[in-house]
């Protein structure tokens, strides 16, 4: 294998994990904007009819794109996205505070001592 190959072979591999990267966080942010699925389905379409009707163009178009791409995504990015309610960021995300020093919690509830 040339120099030239491996190199085309190690930008091309760059490219895809970029658009791989992209994509999913379109698809995740689209989710934002259309929250129930019977909404959010045609738009992961259309979002996927727009990745693959350009996957066999040449390197510098891909890269163009790409760009493109990721400045149209930061441009539309929900304001408010949802957040999963026990994930970090969310509304239930350590809600119950750690006991203070000195309390032991028991996790052995209903369980009889057999001595």
């Amino acid at each position: 294998m040339s120099v030239a190959s491996a190199s085309y072979l190690a930008r091309r591999a760059a490219q895809k994990e970029r658009v791989r990267i992209l994509y999913r966080r379109a698809l995740k942010d689209t989710l934002n904007w259309a929250v129930h699925r019977h909404l959010f389905y045609p738009d992961a379409d259309a979002l996927r009819e727009k990745f693959e009707a350009n996957r066999n163009d040449n390197i510098e178009t891909i890269d163009r794109m790409i760009t493109a791409g990721e400045a149209t995504y930061n441009k539309w990015q929900h304001p408010d996205p949802y957040i999963v309610p026990w994930a970090p960021g969310g509304s239930k995300f350590c809600r119950n505070p750690t006991p203070p020093e000195g309390i032991e919690i028991i996790y052995d509830y209903g369980r009889e001592d057999t001595a």
